[in-house]
């Protein structure tokens, strides 16, 4: 909540995507408008790409499919699909001329991203660290640890501390295996007692149970 109260209103629901659905950066700043990737009356957000930026490849910005085994559809948030059509209420996207290369064959095309910067560029790292770094030091965040990918965590954990089941974890980061979820987040699931006597309990039941035939 600091760190929204300090992020220009611009970028709020970038913190949003990072915060209510566990996006990568990346994925935040490659969303565009349309049912692409929100589609507001399925109640879906379709994490199908990210923006990337190398000089030397496809003139610098393009699409490119998330981090490997991590494109899907996950279910809207209803707060964070409120969020969203506010943010393009009130800050229209900016279309935004990308090779997109999700699909194998790389394709020129006019992009509306959700997010760019005040004139209308897409963000680099460099420039989005820029940023976050004030924003981060405003909000009191740690500098260690304190990266956009903390949003990811704590969304993880959330859902954990709340008891989302580990299934329901690994479907909403789209993690490619369950190994991976509990292997990250294996301390935050909550701890229970151990139950002791399970299986002599049961034989002792059926025990009585034949003697009593």
């Amino acid at each position: 909540m600091a760190l929204l109260n300090v992020v220009p209103a611009r970028y709020r629901a970038a913190i949003w995507l990072g915060a209510g659905h566990g996006c990568r950066l990346g994925e935040a700043m490659g969303m565009e408008q349309g049912v692409r990737c929100v589609d507001h009356d399925r109640a879906e957000l379709h994490i199908v790409q990210q923006l990337r930026y190398a000089p030397q490849q496809h003139g610098g910005f393009y699409l490119s499919e998330p981090k490997a085994g991590s494109s899907g559809t996950v279910d809207l948030d209803p707060v964070v699909g409120q969020v969203l059509a506010e943010h393009v209420r009130d800050f229209p996207p900016v279309p935004v001329e990308l090779v997109d290369v999700t699909s194998g064959d790389p394709a020129r095309r006019s992009v509306p991203l959700l997010f760019t910067t005040r004139r209308g560029n897409p963000f680099t790292d460099r420039t989005w660290s820029r940023e976050w770094a004030d924003w981060r030091d405003a909000a009191g965040w740690p500098k260690e640890h304190g990266t956009f990918h903390a949003l990811r965590h704590f969304f993880a954990t959330t859902l954990i501390t709340n008891h989302a089941e580990p299934q329901e974890v690994q479907r909403m980061l789209r993690h490619k295996t369950l190994r991976i979820t509990l292997e990250t987040y294996v301390h935050w699931w909550p701890k229970r007692d151990r139950p002791r006597g399970i299986v002599g309990s049961v034989l002792r039941s059926a025990l009585k149970s034949q003697d009593q035939a």
